[in-house]
């Protein structure tokens, strides 16, 4: 799979009435809640996996994610699939939390494992100075600041990383990858 540094952000329009609730029914989640956790590094797992209906909204979230997927998907600028999707093609979506607290970071890595058509994250909260993700498609690197609310989108092999969280709160983002439904 070819690399795009096209990256397609929106903004979700329940962020507002969602944040909140799923922040808090996060905090509270203990280890044994999570069914599954990976990728441990520097002392923490970056991706903590869950029922979708353990964090309230995460479901309505995920499905405006996978509506924003489709349209891009079909609209023939996803440059890196030989052709696009159909509007009607069923399509899932797989997700997990990372929660990175102060002194965190993300080392650079893409998502083109399996059959992933397009990546995504979500941003819950993102204190200020906790830290920009990058995107690394070389020469060039593109920055986005992440802000509660930002959904953003782009292709499984489009290598990107997250700078240290400089702030005093931990950031809450849901990361996804969308695919062909089997």
């Amino acid at each position: 799979m070819q690399a795009s540094s096209l990256i397609i952000a929106c903004d979700y329009p329940q962020a507002a009435a969602i944040n909140g609730p799923l922040e808090r029914a996060f905090t509270k989640l203990s280890d044994s809640d999570f069914e599954r956790r990976s990728h441990f590094i520097g002392g923490r797992f970056e991706n903590l996996y869950l029922e979708a209906e353990r964090l309230p909204g995460l479901s309505d979230m995920l499905s405006f994610g996978l509506e924003q997927a489709r349209v891009f998907l079909s609209s023939g600028r996803a440059d890196w699939l030989d052709e696009p999707i159909t509007a009607d093609q069923p399509l899932r979506v797989g997700f997990w939390v990372n929660a990175m607290p102060p002194g965190h970071s993300t080392s650079r890595h893409s998502h083109e494992e399996h059959d992933e058509l397009l990546s995504g994250v979500y941003y819950v909260s993102a204190p200020l100075d906790s830290g920009d993700i990058l995107f690394h498609d070389a020469p060039f690197e593109t920055r986005v600041r992440p802000r509660p609310g930002l959904m953003l989108l782009f292709s499984p092999a489009l290598e990107h990383s997250v700078e240290i969280n400089r702030s005093t709160h931990q950031r809450l983002s849901i990361a996804f990858n969308i695919g062909p439904m089997p």
